[in-house]
């Protein structure tokens, strides 16, 4: 049977994502590996392979011209910017994502950060195991302004909740669903109000070269004094070498960051401040989460392989000329 290669370490053996594959006449391949593959690791598992449940590794031009044979990179998450599109449309490679299977998921996530920041947690707890009983006055959280940057199926999913910490809600989104705003109450506003204004500002924008560094010094120093900065979508959004000045200066109040410009990170300037948390890239998978995403994946190489086009979940239409499976 054609073999279908399991990128992302963070998938095992069982589940139901391996049922569909199996009986769409598949056979998963695992690697064995623990940390995300890296292009060389590409090179060696993929060539052979008719398609990839994919995670964050790199599906460069060099790899896709190594796996003549596949036809599909089937996403397990929304982003896609590991993959080189233009290769890939170019090869009749098709590639899909998982809309809709994570953004409750980013969401709780967006909020435990928020919560770890005003509160303190992670510096208390390392400040008690360490012997040191020190109580001092935190961040409220309740009635402070929300800044969503992004208004798309997780920015919706943090806006439902805010109601719930009492928190006023700003949003840039330059196609906005007026219903949902007006019936979460949020107020659409320009970034440049958005910035000037809220307490949290949290981003939910796919990585463009539009988008690419929208945090910046400019930007940074637009933001309201003591605010804070988090980042649950794509790190290449943020400059963080300019954050690292802005949080230095203390104009911020600190930040949260799940995501990064070069992932894994491993070293950072950033991971010398108190008032910044860091979570390396698990906004999205929790363990609901990650099984509903893989099972979309599934789907959706099945579907392709049966002569289907889920186009809902297709981010390279153009590549459908030369699709042939």
């Amino acid at each position: 049977m054609p073999e279908v290669l399991i990128g992302p370490t963070t998938l095992t053996g069982k589940g139901p994502y391996l049922d569909i594959l199996r009986e769409g006449g598949f056979t998963p391949v695992f690697t064995g590996l623990t940390q995300q593959l890296t292009e060389e690791e590409l090179l060696h598992w993929l060539p052979g392979k008719v398609a990839v449940l994919a995670g964050s590794e790199p599906y460069t031009r060099r790899v896709l011209e190594a796996c003549p044979q596949l036809r599909v990179i089937a996403r397990v998450g929304v982003g896609y910017d590991a993959v080189d599109l233009e290769a890939a449309s170019e090869r009749g490679v098709v590639v899909t994502i998982t809309p809709g299977a994570n953004h409750d998921a980013v969401a709780e996530h967006v909020y435990a950060l928020m919560l770890s920041l005003a509160k303190e947690v992670a510096r208390q707890d390392r400040l008690l195991r360490s012997g040191v009983w020190s109580r001092r006055h935190t961040t409220p959280i309740r009635g402070g302004t929300l800044g969503i940057v992004g208004l798309g199926r997780i920015g919706k999913a943090v806006a439902q909740r805010a109601s719930a910490f009492q928190l006023r809600v700003l949003a840039y989104e330059p196609f906005p669903d007026l219903d949902f705003v007006a019936q979460h109450r949020i107020e659409l506003c320009s970034l440049e109000k958005l910035l000037a204004e809220s307490d949290w500002v949290s981003l939910h924008l796919p990585l463009t070269s539009e988008t690419r560094h929208l945090m910046n010094r400019e930007t940074l120093r637009q933001m309201k004094p003591g605010a804070f900065l988090i980042n649950t979508a794509r790190g290449g959004l943020v400059c963080e070498a300019d954050l690292v000045e802005a949080l230095r200066s203390g104009r911020l109040g600190g930040a949260a960051l799940d995501v990064f410009e070069n992932e894994p990170c491993r070293e950072s300037p950033l991971f010398a401040f108190d008032n910044v948390v860091m979570t390396p890239h698990t906004a999205g998978v929790d363990e609901r989460s990650v099984m509903d995403m893989a099972v979309l994946a599934a789907r959706a190489v099945v579907l392709l392989s049966r002569g289907e086009w889920p186009a809902e979940w297709i981010v390279n239409p153009e590549a459908r000329p030369r699709f042939r499976w």
